[in-house]
């Protein structure tokens, strides 16, 4: 479906349904703006997840700046220093492990490993758009993803300021499922 045939699409909907979606996107959540296109798709009209998912792209241009977006997690060693003082344990590593979801695509979760008690502690997510704003116009990093550059430069230099060691199994490719860090 052509861009022009979803804007056609779109004007056929009820108006209560399209203020929900709107509304799902005026609140930054996506993926439910596109189950709700995904479930009214089981009418006549048929609507798959590919075009459901072009539709509220083309909703998110349409509103744009008024979207009320996730702040991004900060990447500065002040802020993540300060995030790690707070573990409930005694940091023993830094660690950056790759996620992902069907919003983001692949991202990286830069952790705080500790101990007494044992236990890991979130300390940013560095998704494409939180890599790119670190990195600035760098382009340095390429061929590899962005986020992983951010994430294994963020961490090293908090690991390095905290005089412990820093892991990150795969920098070279997403894999969710690389070695954990071990003592």
């Amino acid at each position: 479906m052509d861009k022009a045939a979803r804007a056609v699409w779109w004007e056929t909907l009820p108006a209560g349904i399209r203020e929900e979606v709107d509304g799902y996107v005026l609140q930054d959540a996506r993926l439910m703006a596109v189950r709700v296109i995904t479930e009214i798709g089981r009418d006549p009209r048929g609507t798959g997840v590919d075009t459901a998912q072009l539709i509220v792209g083309d909703r998110y241009l349409h509103h744009g700046d008024r979207i009320a977006r996730r702040p991004e997690s900060p990447l500065d060693q002040e802020s993540l220093a300060h995030r790690a003082a707070g573990c409930a344990g005694r940091v023993v590593a830094i660690e950056a492990v790759w996620d992902g979801d069907t919003v983001h695509d692949w991202f990286v979760q830069l952790l705080a490993v500790t101990a007494d008690p044992a236990g890991e502690a979130q300390l940013a997510t560095v998704y494409r758009s939180t890599a790119q704003r670190y990195l600035g116009e760098s382009r340095d990093h390429r061929p590899r993803h962005p986020e992983a550059v951010a994430a294994e430069r963020a961490g090293r230099a908090l690991a390095e300021h905290l005089s412990v060691p820093f892991h990150f199994a795969s920098p070279d490719s997403p894999d969710d499922e690389a070695p954990r860090w071990q003592p």
